[in-house]
C-alpha cells in the first residue's frame, strides 16, 4: 500500500487526518515543537495508536513516520 493509501484508511477508520495526529502526539506529550521526542520509539506510537484507535502495525508506522518528519501530508 502507498503512503497516501495508508492515511486515506486511516483518515475512514479514524476520521482523522495528519494534522489531527500531530495535535494529538503533542497534547500527549510525544512531540514538542512539532518534533518528535528523541525519548519517544516508535512502539510507545504504535501502542497509542492502537488503544486509541485500533491501528495495526503498518498505519502505525505511517503515524510515526509523519510524526518523525520523514514523510508528510504530500508523500506517495
Amino acid at each position: 500500500m502507498s503512503y497516501q493509501g495508508y492515511l486515506k484508511t486511516i483518515k475512514q477508520k479514524t476520521g482523522k487526518v495528519p494534522a489531527d495526529f500531530r495535535a494529538m502526539a503533542e497534547e500527549k506529550g510525544f512531540t514538542q515543537n512539532g518534533q518528535l521526542k528523541a525519548s519517544v520509539k516508535a512502539g510507545d506510537i504504535f501502542k497509542w495508536l492502537k488503544e486509541e484507535f485500533q491501528l495495526g502495525q503498518g498505519h502505525g508506522m505511517a503515524i510515526y513516520a509523519l510524526l518523525k518528519g520523514i514523510k508528510n501530508e504530500d508523500s506517495e
